[in-house]
């Protein structure tokens, strides 16, 4: 009973961390909380990817040894997806400092610095 519960310990931890990052996407008003509930539904899915991915006793492509050889793809899959989510959250964070601005009333490029 409890090795079944453990087995599906991954997806039970993605399912909450995609639930709450979409629950704070959707429901909360400030928008830095929204990037970070983007990042928790982003990691939310790339645990699914990991737990999917996962094989006992396992072992890499061009690794030796015994074992069934794991699937890379989804390994590639993850570190892509961690790279395309820095990136996401970088851009999502200007955006949010840029709407901060605009909406204090300094936002124009001779006032923030920026622009010749």
């Amino acid at each position: 009973m409890l090795e079944a519960y453990l087995d599906r310990l991954p997806y039970l931890v993605a399912v909450a961390l995609v639930s709450l990052g979409l629950g704070t996407l959707v429901g909360e008003p400030n928008r830095l909380k929204k990037v970070v509930g983007l990042n928790l539904f982003q990691t939310g899915v790339l645990l699914v990817l990991v737990a999917a991915a996962y094989r006992t006793g396992g072992r890499a492509v061009l690794a030796g040894g015994t074992g069934p050889p794991v699937n890379p793809l989804p390994h590639v899959l993850v570190l892509t997806a961690i790279v395309v989510g820095v990136s996401l959250t970088a851009v999502a964070l200007a955006l949010v400092v840029r709407i901060r601005r605009e909406e204090a009333g300094d936002g124009s490029p001779s006032e923030s610095g920026g622009g010749a």
